[in-house]
């Protein structure tokens, strides 16, 4: 089974989107060849040769040249294979599904060189190059994914699968559980006054004026802005495509010709004033200042003073945690009782080492049960506010069991039997297909039987 996992990871890891030029070691001239067929798609000695000497570049290569080579094949073959099945499930794939994912990598790409300027020299090809080039990859690994999620799609684990599961694990293989949390909150948050929202704005009328007059946006930005991200890059935010930033602040800023100036945007993270830069197809480029209206003083104290009641009441029993969620609390939390939902999991436990620091350092002091003191936090606006932290569950590290960490296990039990439906999937349907392996790959030693 561990070509099926290295597989399902293979034909989506990333960096097969730009492959590297297969380098001559000699100047013997080696003519590509068929080295597989499946069904109706072919496999070329080319397409080994370049994953090879990708995954050689990225040091990945474990075992011989021949066995990695053989590895390599067998993905491909599972993705042929997979490629043959949707051409007989019908399954089709829209051209705006094809450049939804491409415009989606290329910001990825974009972001991990820093610039697309950087991309582009870096390979000596144009986005739309890319595009052009990658589109049937990306198709091909799109339809490979609705293939995956059909066989899998039904696939479950019942509560005697779940058991049976744990009980064959080895005792000695049984994974080591780090501490585990649960904490709920109580926010208030205060408002922010009328008054504090037209200063900002004010302030930033100013500002623009003073671009307007000759002043450098730049050094503006540097020294004003409050937007941590860009503000040392003169307000530059980099290229950007449609659908990543606020929508008020994308309407305003794809209006914008390089060198102009927009009124002031109001968005969740504050108001902007922004300057076009550039445009470059479907993509923009600007930079802004932002200013976050503040919450004063005495509202924070009295927010602090308001928690401090609350606290007492449910500490003398006057009231429940559980009820004073959804009374008292500010923040969304209160329709999930007040949980801190881990965004990794989806679920509200929380290792300790995924904790915000902030956190982990109150309830630390903590006992199971008990509310702290109002703690002063920032939402992901970064506005202030204080809240109340309650521990609702703590486990001590452990090997994993199914008391505590039954709903781990099952995902385990469920990834397992994905699996195994797929090496069963696979086993069924290369029987039915036409499939030839030639030349020196005819001896690699496959996991599953493809002659």
């Amino acid at each position: 089974m561990k070509n099926i996992k290295h597989h399902l990871i293979f034909i989506f890891f990333l960096w097969q989107f730009f492959p590297a030029p297969v380098q001559a070691q000699s100047d013997t001239i080696v003519i590509d060849e068929v080295v597989a067929v499946v069904g109706k798609n072919y496999i070329l000695s080319s397409d080994i040769e370049n994953q090879y000497l990708q995954m050689r570049m990225q040091g990945g290569i474990k075992g011989t040249e021949s066995d990695m080579k053989c590895e390599i094949l067998e993905n491909l073959l599972f993705e042929k294979l997979m490629l043959h099945q949707a051409a007989i499930d019908s399954i089709e794939i829209t051209p705006d599904q094809v450049s939804s994912e491409l415009d989606r990598r290329m910001r990825y790409f974009i972001s991990q060189f820093g610039s697309q300027e950087k991309l582009e020299s870096y390979y000596g090809k144009s986005i739309l190059e890319f595009k052009d080039e990658l589109s049937s990859v990306i198709a091909d690994q799109l339809l490979v994914g609705r293939v995956q999620e059909n066989i899998t799609q039904n696939t479950q684990v019942s509560p005697s699968d779940v058991k049976r599961f744990f009980k064959d694990i080895p005792k000695d293989s049984i994974p080591l559980i780090s501490s585990v949390v649960e904490v709920a909150q109580i926010v208030k948050k205060p408002p922010i006054s009328f008054q504090e929202k037209f200063e900002v704005k004010e302030r930033l009328n100013k500002l623009r004026e003073r671009v307007i007059n000759g002043e450098s946006f730049e050094a503006l930005a540097v020294l004003y802005s409050e937007d941590p991200g860009s503000a040392k890059q003169g307000g530059d935010i980099g290229l950007h495509g449609r659908g990543e930033l606020y929508p008020e602040f994308e309407a305003v800023a794809f209006k914008l010709n390089p060198g102009d100036v927009s009124q002031i945007v109001e968005t969740e993270a504050g108001f902007h004033i922004i300057q076009g830069i550039e445009r470059r197809g479907e993509f923009m480029r600007v930079r802004h200042i932002l200013i976050r209206p503040k919450v004063s003083p005495v509202e924070l104290a009295e927010a602090r003073n308001y928690l401090d009641s609350i606290a007492n009441l449910i500490r003398k029993d006057s009231i429940s945690f559980e009820d004073a969620v959804p009374k008292f609390s500010t923040d969304p939390s209160k329709n999930n009782g007040g949980l801190l939902i881990n965004p990794n999991t989806g679920s509200a436990q929380w290792p300790v080492d995924q904790l915000d620091p902030k956190v982990f350092f109150v309830i630390d002091k903590l006992e199971i049960g008990e509310l702290s003191t109002p703690v002063l936090m920032q939402d992901e606006k970064g506005e202030e506010a204080y809240r109340l932290l309650y521990l609702k569950k703590r486990t001590q590290p452990h090997r994993a069991n199914l008391e505590e960490d039954y709903n781990e296990i099952q995902d385990w039990a469920l990834q397992q039997k994905k699996q195994s439906d797929m090496v069963n999937w696979i086993a069924k349907n290369s029987k039915r297909t036409y499939i030839k392996v030639n030349g020196k790959y005819a001896d690699c030693n496959f996991e599953q039987s493809w002659k």
